[in-house]
């Protein structure tokens, strides 16, 4: 915060007045990236011609936006340096969390207006629990559960969506056979 401020040619209690703490300073920054980062998934998901439609673009939209995520250099070196502070951000009710149901709950409101699609849940409920849904595979490296598992996001995003699941492959829990 404090190089922030010299950057800024404030002082930190100003900085601070501005933008809260450190924390809540990059809540916002990391919420703003989400928006970038998913309307840049959308961009690269509408650019396909023919393009997937109704739940079928909704889920493109996720998997471009995951593997953004998860590609990105600075949130890697964001995780690297503070996993546990950014887990707590990303995953607990706040900007981060609201902002990606928020833009989630766009998105399928446009599939449903336009009639391409017609979801078994509230729209707003379908959005929320993607989002929450699709955070434990995400973030599962930042968890202890290895490297990110955005097929297993997609496959349940896919059946809430009400499309099915797609190959898997093998998935490797407790018990399976």
């Amino acid at each position: 915060m404090s190089a922030l401020a010299a950057e800024l040619g404030v002082g930190r209690a100003t900085l601070y007045r501005w933008a809260g703490n450190r924390e809540d300073l990059l809540g916002a920054v990391l919420s703003d990236a989400t928006e970038w980062t998913f309307r840049a998934a959308v961009r690269d998901v509408d650019a396909r011609r023919p393009g997937p439609t109704g739940g079928a673009r909704v889920l493109a939209v996720l998997d471009a936006f995951m593997h953004r995520v998860v590609d990105a250099e600075p949130l890697r070196a964001l995780t690297a340096r503070e996993p546990r502070l950014f887990v707590r951000l990303a995953t607990s009710p706040g900007l981060i969390e609201s902002r990606s149901a928020a833009l989630l709950r766009a998105l399928l409101d446009e599939e449903v207006r336009a009639g391409r699609m017609a979801p078994l849940l509230p729209v707003p409920v379908l959005a929320q629990a993607i989002v929450r849904i699709g955070d434990g595979p995400l973030y599962a490296h930042l968890l202890g559960g290895g490297e990110p598992r955005i097929d297993e996001a997609l496959a349940v995003a896919a059946v809430l969506l009400g499309l099915p699941p797609g190959d898997l492959g093998p998935i490797d829990t407790p018990g399976a056979r």
